[in-house]
């Protein structure tokens, strides 16, 4: 699965008519976070390392698409199904939904990058409060402290989170696409580099879109002023 995962960002990586994704799991649950066979199988200093730096590496890659990201959470998103819902710019859950960092109880902290995340999107306080408790986060929990953008009016399994999904999105991706995608790409420099990088970014950024298509369709459209 984690190597499906990358393959599918790669792919989004080069995807140039793209404007968001939406990641789901499937039958009803978001991720369950490892399979303990699995864990048992490479539970050693050496292979856990290597896992490490492939999930924080393809995780970050997921959240630098320049193409607006949402975590539909149905079910359970549990341990590095929670870390995974932080490389997603949104979060959105049904109305059964939970998510936790169970990491605690299997003796780990997260290593995916979800703590450092955890910390940007909620606060130092409330990710300790997260973290340390290894509190289940339901839906009104988890849109108090903002860990959540949106509760949707159904339940895991229903069939019909997919369309609510994709409802919520439709205003933020309205528009020409190499526009939304500029647009993303600023928020992420903002976000991950210094003011002086960020700032030259901006410009570079802006430089691709100024006098563009989308610029003069929309100045063409747009009565002069008297």
């Amino acid at each position: 699965m984690m190597l499906e995962l990358e393959q599918r960002v790669n792919e989004l990586e080069i995807w140039t008519e793209g404007k968001a994704v939406i990641v789901q799991g499937a039958a009803g649950n978001f991720c369950s976070g490892s399979d303990l066979n699995a864990v048992r199988a490479i539970a050693n200093p050496h292979d856990g390392m290597k896992m490490c730096e492939f999930m924080q590496n393809t995780l970050a890659r997921l959240l630098r698409l320049p193409l607006i990201s949402v975590a539909l959470v149905e079910g359970r998103a549990l341990g590095g199904g929670a870390e995974l819902t932080t490389a997603c710019d949104f979060r959105l859950m049904t109305s059964d939904a939970v998510i936790q960092f169970v990491h605690k109880h299997m003796g780990l902290v997260p290593g995916w990058g979800g703590a450092a995340r955890l910390v940007g999107i909620i606060g130092s306080r409330n990710a300790l409060k997260l973290l340390s408790g290894a509190r289940k986060v339901d839906p009104d929990y988890g849109k108090q402290m903002g860990l959540v953008d949106e509760v949707l009016q159904c339940s895991s399994g229903e069939g019909k989170a997919l369309a609510h999904a994709e409802h919520w999105i439709a205003p933020f991706i309205k528009g020409p696409a190499p526009v939304i995608q500029a647009i993303k790409k600023v928020v992420v420099s903002g976000r991950e580099l210094s003011l002086d990088e960020a700032l030259k970014c901006e410009r570079s950024v802006f430089g691709t879109v100024w006098g563009g298509p989308a610029n003069l369709e929309a100045l063409a459209s747009k009565p002069k002023h008297k």
